[in-house]
């Protein structure tokens, strides 16, 4: 049986929306063909496949190199390293290898947010400098909308493919 919810727990309920968004974004993914995930319908030109691993570095700069401050090799992967390029994939990116990164990604936010304080401000060092670091609870938001925002684009993409609709 699953633990109660604490909604008061500001963090606890980013984590579940967070899995949430995730397993949305699996399920708009999952049954597109080869062609369809590498594809785009839309005027702006980016693909589904491109999208899943704009989200996977979006959560890594966030958590992993913003939050933690580590230092994380091409924290801008997911645009050939020009943080204002459009998204890219390689040949080799796989559906099931970016969803496994996917849920890695989440594994660890779960984990470095596990006991932390919502108003813990991001270490110094890696995404940000000394000044103006957001705080934990600030990230995790950002994070979430990230994850919203995108989740109604591959719901049109994903209709534009093939009709499914819905989540």
């Amino acid at each position: 049986m699953k633990p109660a919810r604490d909604l008061a727990d500001t963090l606890e309920l980013h984590l579940q929306y967070l899995d949430r968004y995730r397993d949305i974004i699996e399920k708009k993914l999952v049954g597109l063909s080869d062609s369809d995930l590498r594809s785009s319908k839309l005027p702006s030109g980016w693909t589904p496949l491109e999208l899943l691993k704009h989200l996977i570095f979006m959560e890594r700069r966030w958590l992993r190199w913003g939050f933690t401050g580590e230092q994380v090799e091409h924290p801008w992967g997911d645009s050939a390293d020009d943080p204002d390029g459009p998204w890219r994939v390689e040949a080799g990116d796989t559906l099931e290898g970016l969803l496994a990164q996917l849920h890695a990604g989440g594994e660890f936010t779960r984990s470095v947010v596990a006991g932390e304080d919502p108003a813990t401000v991001a270490a110094a060092g890696g995404r940000f400098g000394t000044n103006d670091r957001p705080t934990l609870n600030w990230i995790l938001f950002h994070v979430l909308q990230e994850y919203a925002r995108h989740a109604g684009h591959l719901d049109v993409a994903r209709e534009l493919a093939d009709g499914a609709t819905g989540e």
